[in-house]
């Protein structure tokens, strides 16, 4: 037993060190220029194809321990560039719209990768030297893993030197804390932000580099890593050093725990500690940020941008927008006298991401917050819908629990996430998200399991896809009227006024919490409005519909559109749905001209399609009306 756990303890120390080295060149680059890399986990992929590439090819010593220096520089290299080239243009946006374009980086970086190396896992060699293993108390235990062990704390004495004994340190932990100042004095911002890009790049690429013999290099390894890599960052501190190796651990250790612990039997009741594996450090993050907002390290963030930032005056529809609206939805509804079943097909899709993506918008515009797991609500209105078919129940019937289902958890998780704020907020409702997955993914006897739940189809009238279509066209437009009509409530006005002004918000007995936390309920159950129709247009649901990667397509849609307008997530959802579909159906490499798209639509349009022509529009129209 003993010896168990010490091997469970050193495996989770070796996992804590690559852990370590690709988080804290993360926490870094968030700390300096307060951008949430979500493409850190492409370059940690990157540097284990680099490093199996060098190996192979030289062999030997040579090839493996040169193979990690060289990963980490081309890897710095990649990183130097994306942020000269792209991320350099966009630091005064949004934050959730940099994370836009670094998940662009994803799609393109993959595409690349998958281009270079092709899509078969790639089985490095193993580090010459440290091919043996230990006799610890009777368990075998690898050298290399030991070895990483002490790099790890290397690592951690090398990164505190840097950062407390050199001029550039200085000027990193200076930024850090107060990015303004350090800008009135006289540093070069953009200087610092190069170099500090590329050094977490670095790191990500020897990260992923020296993970070569204990995994295959594969074209999956970018989104598993990224999820652990943001639970460490946060749970340790935004731009904590420290916190960063301290959260490593935990987290590593906790999962090592997990597996060791398999199954246990306790007062009759079996446990299968094995399957928390999946959700382990969500579970940690949720837990610590509930009881230390700030991670266990880090302090409240200062000079950072909100996630919508303050956003203009809302004012109601002129005549001009509410005639072109009209025209919009005639010609929507006779769309199926003039196009053919896969364009109904894709327009139904459009329309429920549009709803899908309305609901999320309310979070991020008139609430001023941050979601990175609203798909959570969107799948558990597809599987309320879809459970309640199972059980003899009609569609009004099943939309209905769908749609109370993802409200409840809505109300649940949301108490706990508008007590945060920023960017701790919105990874705590990725937490929520993740342990929702986890269970709908490990729940077979309810939900199926991994293999979803199939054969449900709406009644037999609306077989017929004209039917259907006006179905979906006739809920979907009551949804998103009812979007746009909340804006103008005095539900709407007071949570923008506790956005743009908390503090005389509360003077004149206003509760940001309370407005909040009753606007992501209310927008959850948008949601699961929009996973109920989806499961009936698809005919079955799977875990996927609660995953990481749909949350992403819904900031998409949303920040592609334009935050704080009523019709950005419309136009936002109907131009990614349709650009998902056409580059899939027309290229191989299709995430990267997505991916190359999408760039360019943040680039052009910074605030938006709707929010960068809108105001363009507004103004001509006032132009003329002048002459």
């Amino acid at each position: 037993m003993l010896s168990s756990f010490l091997v469970q303890t050193l495996n989770g120390l070796a996992s804590a060190s690559s852990l370590f080295l690709v988080a804290v060149g993360l926490s870094l680059i968030f700390g300096v220029t307060r951008i949430v890399n979500f493409a850190h986990g492409s370059l940690y992929m990157l540097g284990v194809y680099v490093a199996y590439t060098v190996a192979t090819t030289l062999g030997g010593a040579l090839g493996f321990w040169g193979g990690v220096l060289v990963a980490g520089l081309a890897v710095a290299v990649v990183g130097l560039l994306a942020e000269f080239l792209i991320l350099r243009r966009i630091y005064d946006a949004p934050e959730l719209l940099q994370l836009i374009a670094t998940f662009a980086l994803v799609l393109i970086i993959k595409d690349a990768a998958l281009a270079i190396w092709g899509p078969e896992d790639l089985l490095g060699p193993r580090a010459p030297g440290f091919t043996g293993a230990l006799d610890i108390f009777g368990k075998a235990f690898p050298t290399y893993d030991l070895l990483l062990i002490v790099l790890g704390v290397v690592m951690l004495f090398a990164l505190t030197a840097l950062l407390k004994k050199t001029r550039f340190g200085l000027l990193l932990r200076a930024a850090t804390q107060d990015r303004e100042m350090t800008d009135a004095l006289g540093v070069n911002q953009k200087l610092l932000f190069t170099a500090v890009f590329a050094l977490g790049s670095f790191l990500a690429g020897i990260g992923g580099a020296l993970q070569l013999p204990r995994e295959p290099a594969n074209l999956a390894m970018d989104l598993s890593i990224i999820a652990d890599v943001f639970v460490v960052v946060v749970v340790g501190g935004l731009g904590s050093l420290p916190g960063a190796f301290v959260a490593a651990i935990i987290i590593s250790l906790v999962k090592a725990y997990c597996i060791g612990l398999g199954e246990v039997t306790l007062f009759g009741i079996e446990f299968a500690f094995s399957k928390l594996t999946l959700v382990a450090e969500f579970i940690v993050m949720a837990v610590v940020l509930v009881f230390k907002p700030n991670g266990l390290f880090g302090r409240p963030l200062t000079h950072a941008r909100s996630a919508a930032m303050v956003g203009p005056i809302v004012r109601a529809p002129g005549r001009i927008a509410l005639l072109l609206t009209v025209a919009f939805a005639v010609a929507l509804a006779l769309l199926p006298m003039f196009v053919g079943d896969y364009a109904l097909v894709l327009a139904i899709d459009m329309m429920v991401f549009a709803l899908f993506a309305a609901s999320l918008g309310l979070i991020i515009g008139p609430g001023g917050m941050g979601s990175f797991g609203h798909a959570a609500y969107f799948g558990l209105g597809a599987y309320g819908a879809a459970l309640a078919v199972k059980l003899g129940l009609g569609l009004v019937t099943a939309m209905g629990c769908g749609v109370v289902l993802a409200g409840g958890a809505a109300l649940l998780f949301g108490w706990f996430s508008v007590r945060l704020s920023g960017t701790y907020m919105a990874m705590l409702t990725l937490a929520f998200a993740q342990i929702t997955w986890s269970v709908v993914f490990q729940w077979d006897a309810v939900t199926g399991g991994s293999n979803g739940l199939v054969g449900i189809w709406p009644p037999e009238w609306l077989t017929d896809r004209n039917n259907f279509y006006w179905m979906v066209f006739a809920v979907c437009g009551v949804g998103l009227a009812f979007c746009s009509w909340l804006v103008y409530t005095p539900l709407g006005y007071s949570v923008r006024a506790a956005r743009d002004a908390p503090v005389k918000a509360r003077a004149i007995g206003l509760s940001p919490v309370r407005l909040q936390w009753a606007v992501f309920t209310i927008a959850g159950a948008l949601a699961g409005f929009a996973g109920a129709l989806y499961v009936f247009s698809k005919g079955s649901v799977s875990p996927e519909v609660l995953a990481i990667p749909r949350s992403v397509d819904a900031l998409v849609m949303v920040l592609l559109g334009g935050i704080n307008t009523l019709v950005g997530p419309i136009v936002g959802a109907a131009a990614f749905t349709w650009l998902q579909d056409t580059l899939a159906r027309n290229t191989e490499y299709w995430r990267a001209a997505l991916g190359l798209t999408i760039l360019g639509l943040v680039l052009l349009f910074p605030k938006g399609i709707v929010g960068t022509i809108g105001p363009r529009i507004e103004a001509l129209i006032t132009y003329r009306r002048e002459r």
